[in-house]
């Protein structure tokens, strides 16, 4: 699926639209949430995606036809969610920053990852365990077949 690649005065003109919060050197355009409340809001209306997109300023043409079932798409699946429209990626990247942690915090913190660090150290434990019994059996049956002859 070949995407279309903006031109430099296609994104010049695309960060000046109010609705686009950002747009990448390689044609993502991230939207604002207002845009997103819009988008929904008069297609819930009854008006078509593409109606939609020219009346909040953007050249469909440049878009895509693509580009706009995805928005369509995508949108319709982020207002079926909890958190609805709004952006979730923010403050929520996967991992919990430790700046900000309090001591009693940061020490449980630890607590935790010692435990976790003592099982993954038993778990290895028992592989070596049972990789030491399958060499000795291994030995075992070649000592046997080479003593048969």
């Amino acid at each position: 699926m070949a995407e279309k690649i903006f031109t430099q005065e296609e994104i010049k003109e695309l960060r000046e639209n109010r609705y686009v919060k950002r747009v990448s050197e390689k044609s993502v355009i991230t939207y604002t949430d207002e845009f997103k409340e819009y988008f929904m809001g008069e297609y819930q209306k009854g008006a078509t995606p593409t109606q939609i997109l020219r009346s909040a300023g953007f050249d469909t043409k440049m878009l895509g036809e693509d580009r706009i079932k995805g928005i369509r798409k995508r949108y319709k699946k982020m207002a079926e969610r909890p958190k609805g429209l709004c952006d979730t990626r923010k403050g929520s990247s996967g991992r919990q920053r430790t700046k900000d942690l309090t001591p009693e915090e940061l020490i449980q913190r630890l607590r935790h990852k010692i435990k976790y660090l003592e099982q993954e150290n038993a778990f290895l434990k028992k592989i070596e365990s049972l990789e030491k019994r399958e060499k000795q059996k291994q030995n075992q049956k070649t000592n046997s077949k080479s003593s048969r002859k």
